[in-house]
Parts: C-alpha cells; sequence; structure tokens
C-alpha cells in the first residue's frame, strides 16, 4: 500500500508543478517572441540506502518550443522579426551575453538600444548599440541600422552599427531563469548568422497556443484530483488496518 501512495504523492507533487510551468506559459501568450516550456512527467528511481524497490513520479522541463510564431506586421522602425533559428544577443542582468527572439526594441533616452524590457542589444562588435539623435532609421534584413543624421538632407545615409544576431537551434541552447536563452556551460558561443536573418517593421508573436494550454490546465488538475484521492483511499485502508489490529 505505501507504494501507491509514494507514487501518488510524487505524481501528485509534480502535477503542481508543471501546472505552474503551463501557467506561465498562458501567463506569456501575448509577450513578444516568447517560446512555450515543453514539460513532462517521468518515472525516477529512489535513491538511498536499500533495495530500489520505490519509483518516484518526478516533473522534467523537457525544453523550450521551437515552434515558429506568427510574424505581424507593426510598421515601427525598431520593430524586428528573427527568421528561424536566429537570436539577438543581448547583455544579460549579470553582465554576459544571452539570447532572445523578443524583436520590439526601444531606445533609451541617451540613445541606447534596448530589449522591451531594457536589456541592452549588443552590436556586432559586442558592444551595447548607441544611436545617435537622427531624422530617420532603418534596420536591414542583414542587421545593418541605417540613419539619416538629425538635420542632415535624406541622402545623408550613415550607417549607426549593426544587430548581433547568431545562428542556432532551440535545442542547442537553455533557458535561464530570467527567460533569456543560453549556451550550455563549456559549449562554445553560436556563429555570427550571415545573409538575411530579419524582417524589419515586424514582430513575431509568442508561439503558445492558449487553446491547447487551457486544455492542458485542465487535464491536470483532473489529473491531481485522481492522486489525491489516492492519498485518501491509502489513509483511509491504514486507519481500517490499524482499527482491526488493535481489536484483537
Amino acid at each position: 500500500m505505501d507504494k501507491s501512495v509514494y507514487v501518488a504523492m510524487t505524481g501528485a507533487s509534480a502535477t503542481l508543478k508543471a501546472q505552474a510551468s503551463v501557467s506561465h506559459n498562458l501567463a506569456n501568450a501575448n509577450t513578444v517572441g516568447f517560446q512555450a516550456t515543453l514539460n513532462g512527467t517521468v518515472a525516477a528511481p529512489v535513491q538511498g540506502p536499500g533495495l530500489a524497490s520505490r519509483i518516484a513520479a518526478s516533473h522534467e522541463t523537457l525544453g523550450v518550443s521551437a515552434r515558429a510564431g506568427a510574424i505581424q506586421q507593426t510598421g515601427d522602425a525598431l520593430d524586428v522579426a528573427l527568421d528561424a533559428d536566429r537570436w539577438l544577443a543581448v547583455q544579460a542582468p549579470d553582465g554576459g551575453t544571452a539570447y532572445t527572439r523578443s524583436g520590439d526594441l526601444k531606445l533609451s533616452p541617451n540613445g541606447i538600444l534596448t530589449t522591451s524590457t531594457g536589456l541592452p542589444v549588443l552590436g556586432a562588435n559586442g558592444q551595447p548599440v548607441a544611436i545617435p539623435p537622427h531624422d530617420s532609421l532603418h534596420i536591414g534584413g542583414d542587421g545593418t541600422i541605417s540613419i539619416v543624421p538629425q538635420g542632415e538632407p535624406p541622402a545623408n545615409v550613415a550607417e549607426a552599427g549593426r544587430l548581433q544576431v547568431v545562428a542556432a537551434a532551440t535545442r542547442d541552447l537553455e533557458r535561464g531563469g530570467d527567460g533569456l536563452m543560453r549556451m550550455p556551460d563549456g559549449a562554445p558561443p553560436p556563429a555570427p548568422a550571415a545573409g538575411k536573418v530579419l524582417t524589419s517593421g515586424a514582430v513575431e508573436a509568442s508561439n503558445v497556443d492558449s487553446t491547447s494550454m487551457l486544455v492542458q490546465m485542465i487535464q491536470l488538475s483532473r489529473q491531481f484530483e485522481m492522486q489525491v484521492r489516492v492519498l485518501q483511499s491509502g489513509e483511509e485502508n491504514a486507519r481500517a488496518a490499524t482499527s482491526l489490529m488493535s481489536s484483537r
């Protein structure tokens, strides 16, 4: 009996973690460039002294969905939609380099190009992109930033920098607690992407399928209820056994 109780207990714990992950996906259904987290429950032998007679149900993050999100035309000169397997390099809060597909870029008051959350966007030289005062701006398909300097005629186009865009498959990257993607420890940095890497004036929407996530939430909720019922049945059986033993 204790085996069924243990499996139900660990299963309920794993279900709660999966529910939290699904809720996080749903919360980011409208976040530009967000990629859904993939989850699963696996059987994990309990480690420790004694015979290997216990198997736990364990929640496991299986990676990030590589499915492309819908491309939404915005017409904003600072918006970019990355091509498949292309990532924009940004300066992470810890000072290191991380990668994102969030292309709704902004300009800070001092001319630093940032993500919508305020992270500096890195240029091809590895430094944050600084854009001088300008009358117009255009980001080319290869990531080149062209501007018409403030006060200059439209024909005077100058290059203000180039976005650092790298090529890497989603499965080769790991998502950190800050939501940014990074190469695994010990792996070399991804190679710079050549040629066309993005579409300007557009953003990639979240690839979260809200309907599927809602269905998963319902399934997980019912699964949790079933696991709790197993625990309750185990408790009732234990009480009945104790009552029989004490009556002798």
